[in-house]
């Protein structure tokens, strides 16, 4: 979900022509590098070091990203399927009322 909203974020502010700024660590003010998969948040290289991160499982940044986006686009095709199904059952029941 979060790496959801950071993509539409940065997606909205690109579209309006707005300057993207990288987001950054808001405690030692470093570019986030690194993806922990164990907390499902995106940290710096600082962070990564620490001692609540260290046995996480990590991914870069970029892996992450296309990790995701896969398993958000066959959620998402998943539920267009299921939406189609629901507007079929919805025109036959209303034909069926008329």
């Amino acid at each position: 979900a979060r790496v959801l909203e950071i993509a539409k974020r940065l997606s909205l502010q690109a579209a309006r022509g707005e300057m993207v700024e990288e987001e950054g660590c808001k405690r030692h003010r470093e570019p986030l590098k690194v993806f922990c998969k164990d907390d499902e948040a995106f940290i710096c290289m600082i962070c990564r070091e620490s001692r609540v991160h260290r046995s996480h499982t990590m991914l870069p940044v970029q892996d992450a990203v296309q990790e995701y986006k896969g398993q958000i686009q066959a959620h998402l095709q998943a539920l267009k399927e299921d939406r189609d199904k629901l507007l079929g059952f919805r025109e036959v029941e209303m034909r069926r009322s008329w």
